[in-house]
């Protein structure tokens, strides 16, 4: 697990948000497809899609979907959903030679690529108000100074109140997101299963 490339993704999220950008790619791992399932559970996020250099076709506005009598998918091994990544996030790396080819007329575009370096996570960013849902984000356990957080000081921190060094969550819609053995979690929910695990980032 790499926190640096934890901390290009916070500050990558945040920009594009500033950005008023809908759509934005990250580089696929493990914790970072946790991570933003997680992000769209509490509503973050719009959509998290695996995709490869270009964006997905479904997720790019004015794209004509093509006659029926003209699309042909095939595939050897069905792309795994957001449930099946949520619940086993090591399928991103499946070796198993994958891929959702969709032809269309006499252009071939390869949505998910065999080669697992050119994967990206397409993310769908929500706005309300003409103001960003994801304003703020950053981290909060450092690559030299991981911060571990049980389950005492989660129900201080839920409560508003610091401890371990970790500030309380006071602001409306604010979230704390934990890497734990049960896969990233939210602090709150983290407090209510009496779990703790090492605090990844902070996100209002």
């Amino acid at each position: 697990m790499s926190l640096v490339n934890l901390a290009n993704v916070c500050s990558h999220l945040q920009n594009a948000s500033k950005a008023r950008l809908g759509l934005t790619s990250i580089p696929v791992s493990k914790l970072h497809v946790a991570l933003m399932l997680a992000l769209q559970r509490e509503g973050f996020l719009s959509s998290v899609t695996l995709g490869g250099a270009n964006p997905p076709a479904n997720l790019v506005q004015g794209n004509p979907s093509p006659p029926a009598d003209e699309l042909v998918a095939a595939q050897k091994e069905p792309e795994p959903s957001a449930d099946a990544l949520a619940a086993e996030p090591w399928l991103i790396y499946d070796s198993r030679d994958w891929t959702d080819m969709v032809r269309w007329g006499d252009d071939a575009e390869q949505v998910v690529p065999r080669n697992l370096a050119r994967r990206r996570l397409w993310l769908g960013l929500k706005y309300w108000d003409n103001e960003p849902v994801l304003s703020r984000m950053g981290l909060i356990s450092k690559p030299k100074k991981r911060v571990i957080l049980n389950s005492a000081h989660l129900q201080k921190i839920t409560r508003g109140f610091e401890a371990n060094f970790v500030k309380g969550l006071r602001r409306p819609g604010e979230c704390i997101f934990l890497n734990t053995d049960r896969g990233v979690l939210e602090s709150r929910i983290c407090a209510e299963k009496n779990i703790g695990g090492m605090a990844l980032c902070r996100v209002l």
